[in-house]
């Protein structure tokens, strides 16, 4: 399995903008594509985004469409997840994960997860 660390996160107000990275190690990263989900207190984890190997597809959760963005840079094994126009219920615990499959944002399909970077967001 690929190992991820996450980072970035952190308390933001309302309306701001904060970029998370999650960077990979242990197997070859352009094996991989890679997704966000996230889970706030109480809540089932839900799908963020997810990027193909060559970034040639990405899909977004309906909650975040138009406000988040997820790139990757192979060359740095790290991917990374742009957040605009932050809400309040956008905090949650943001989690980085690896899938073998092309394409799939179930994250039954994710076999490596990272441990987590807590975003607050302040109203």
């Amino acid at each position: 399995q690929v190992q991820l660390v996450e980072s970035g996160g952190g308390l933001v107000q309302a309306g701001g903008s904060l970029r998370l990275s999650c960077i990979a190690s242990g197997r070859t990263f352009t094996n991989y594509a890679m997704g966000w989900f996230r889970q706030a207190p109480g809540k089932e984890r839900e799908f963020v985004a997810v990027i193909t190997r060559s970034s040639d597809l990405t899909k977004y959760g309906d909650s975040v469409k138009g406000r988040f963005f997820i790139f990757r840079d192979n060359a740095q094994n790290t991917i990374f997840l742009e957040m605009n126009s932050l809400k309040s219920e956008d905090a949650a615990v943001y989690y980085c994960a690896a899938s073998t499959l092309w394409f799939t944002f179930d994250p039954q399909d994710f076999g490596s997860w990272g441990q987590g970077t807590q975003v607050t967001v302040s109203s």
